[in-house]
């Protein structure tokens, strides 16, 4: 076959190269690099097994010499890895009290996430914590007023509600679950309430921030197990079971 001809080849080079040894070039340029500027006696990840071979403790991979494993640190898995196992840690440090080494970048998934800087915390805010029941399906829930007063400029309050398992303060409890409240620069506050179904239907879900009088404002209710509606005075008015001889209120004669 005559490669001299070939479009894009110059004359006695041989032809074009092929994808496959292009890639083969690739590694060993990756490899001799590695060779110069890495030093293995202070890779953690790199052992060598009984069988004389390499491996990568990271992403368990076995490679026959120490260039082959310097060309698969620069690879995609290996740096993957790499960046999970950073945020683990900075993760259980953050968990333990401590600080991340970066806190103004959190990598979630596969996008960088920018955290605000850690403010100084001036206490917990006021609040107002007020049982209600709706008189027409008896619907028994909760109005939060959290006082803000020094929140700091250009900043919502926010909340979440939060399973037994997320926190660690308390155990585990699947009884119960946690309403909390953020807001900078005061401690965030939680509320201990019972774990059932939050109706989030209009009307039954309300929250209302007064930028002015720097109050926010939350209600819920919970679902009832059953669905009924009833009107004060009104018997009829009542979702009654299906026509029954033996039900008084029956519209069965």
């Amino acid at each position: 076959m005559d490669y001299q001809n070939r479009v894009g080849s110059k004359f006695g080079g041989g032809g074009v190269m092929s994808s496959s040894e292009s890639n083969v070039e690739r590694r060993e340029r990756l490899r001799k690099l590695a060779l110069e500027t890495i030093d293995l006696a202070k890779d953690p990840y790199f052992m060598r097994n009984h069988l004389g071979s390499y491996e990568c403790k990271l992403c368990l991979t076995i490679h026959t010499n120490e260039g082959s494993y310097l060309a698969h640190t620069q690879g995609k898995k290996h740096q993957t890895n790499l960046a999970r196992r950073v945020a683990l840690e900075e993760q259980d440090q953050m968990l333990q009290g401590g600080q991340a080494k970066n806190p103004q970048v959190r990598k979630i998934g596969n996008v960088n996430v920018q955290i605000k800087k850690n403010t100084l915390k001036i206490g917990r805010p006021g609040y107002k914590v007020t049982k209600i029941k709706d008189p027409y399906t008896r619907q028994i829930g909760f109005l939060f007023s959290i006082m803000l007063p020094e929140i700091s400029p250009d900043t919502v309050p926010c909340h979440r509600f939060m399973s037994a398992y997320e926190q660690h303060i308390e155990p585990p409890n699947k009884l119960w679950q946690y309403l909390i409240f953020a807001a900078e620069p005061y401690e965030n506050i939680a509320f201990k309430v019972q774990n059932k179904e939050i109706d989030v239907r209009p009307g039954k879900f309300l929250t209302h921030w007064d930028p002015d009088s720097k109050v926010l404002t939350l209600q819920f209710l919970f679902r009832n197990e059953r669905s009924s509606s009833y009107v004060p005075g009104n018997v009829t008015g009542m979702n009654r079971p299906l026509d029954n001889p033996l039900n008084p209120y029956s519209s069965n004669p």
